[in-house]
């Protein structure tokens, strides 16, 4: 995630720095640092901002589960932590689902895939749309 991002997505939010600060657990210093791009963004941060944004921008019921999206095998799906948990709008945030056949190793390498994917793309476009 970009510094410039960041600061849209907590405008979007509707947060002051601050606020954001408080809901990151983080200073209000580090939030600074992030949107003026002296900081890079730590993944636990950007994984937590899309977080809050899907729950307050999509709603649950809003989004399709991921494996019906992708049309996943049923034995990919009972492997598959976001099946297991029921969470198929919310794939893209836990570690260890299974897109495209992999587990794959870091949350950098996930969010690549997440990207091109049609579920994450639902969810950037109500985003984008608010």
């Amino acid at each position: 995630m970009k510094d410039k991002e960041f600061s849209v997505l907590r405008k979007k939010l509707k947060k002051t720095q601050k606020q954001m600060a408080q809901l990151l657990g983080t200073s209000i210093k580090a939030i600074h640092s992030y949107e003026q791009g002296w900081r890079s963004i730590p993944v636990h941060v950007e994984r937590q901002l899309y977080f809050l944004l899907t729950r307050k921008l999509c709603g649950k019921t809003d989004v399709t589960p991921c494996w019906i999206v992708r049309s996943c095998p049923q034995e990919q799906r009972e492997q598959c932590p976001a099946w297991e948990f029921s969470t198929g709008d919310l794939c893209w945030f836990i570690n260890g689902t299974i897109c495209d056949g992999t587990v794959h190793e870091s949350w950098k390498e996930k969010m690549k895939l997440c990207h091109t994917c049609d579920v994450f793309k639902t969810i950037l476009s109500k985003i984008d749309h608010e």
